[in-house]
């Protein structure tokens, strides 16, 4: 009998390839999404749509609203950086304590499921700068995981948090997912994309996602505004 796992999935590149490798790891993947009051949706109905056909065997759409407190460009009305270094400070499209938030309904779920694994596609090598996507981050949430819910402290299966792309690059996560038979078509990554869902090819997250296609030799197959490399 397959094991179940809780896994994060936003609908983008690195949460998509996470999703494929949890399922040839052999876990039934039940994805969580959230609608969190970010300021387009275009990720959030891929997800629903991609859901299903990546093996989900169900999945789960949270609604909070991080408007409330805003504090990021993704969550209160601040302008999207546009053509930055993602070697800066923590840019002002981090979302405070987001993947905590996440991850804790990961694991009310997970331990609702009976799942004693919950994948997320954080990633520390190319990425934004983000403090919850740091190795050290995982581990404390997978201490916390093991020290807070009833089904750790009274059962024997300890909570693992997988984080697979953790230390891989961009390139080899496109390259891992393209072995695994994801279809990027079906992702989006761009923090500020047009109101028909064109991603503006100048965020961060632009950059580092077409970074990763040109080092991995691979065309995106999703639409720009502007696909100028970045220096």
């Amino acid at each position: 009998m397959s094991k179940k796992a809780v896994v994060l999935y936003s609908g983008g590149l690195d949460s998509t390839t996470c999703m494929a490798i949890a399922r040839a790891d052999g876990f039934e993947t039940y994805a969580m999404s959230f609608a969190y009051g970010q300021r387009h949706s275009v990720e959030l109905e891929l997800a629903k749509a991609y859901a299903p056909k990546i093996g989900a065997v169900k999945h789960q759409v949270v609604e909070i609203d991080l408007r409330q407190f805003g504090g990021s460009a993704l969550t209160a009305e601040i302008e999207v950086p546009k053509d930055q270094s993602s070697d800066d400070d923590i840019p002002i499209t981090y979302v405070p304590a987001r993947n905590t938030i996440f991850l804790s309904f990961a694991l009310g779920w997970a331990e609702v499921l009976g799942a004693a694994d919950i994948f997320v596609g954080v990633n520390a090598l190319d990425y934004s700068g983000y403090p919850d996507c740091r190795p050290e981050f995982i581990s404390a949430f997978e201490n916390m995981a093991n020290l807070a819910t009833r089904a750790a402290v009274e059962g024997d299966n300890p909570y693992t948090i997988h984080s697979p792309l953790i230390q891989l690059s961009k390139a080899e996560i496109i390259r891992t997912g393209l072995d695994l038979g994801v279809d990027y078509s079906l992702t989006h990554s761009c923090y500020d994309p047009t109101p028909d869902g064109i991603s503006c090819g100048r965020c961060d997250s632009c950059h580092l996602r077409l970074k990763g296609f040109r080092e991995a030799g691979i065309e995106d197959p999703i639409r720009y505004v502007t696909r100028n490399a970045k220096d």
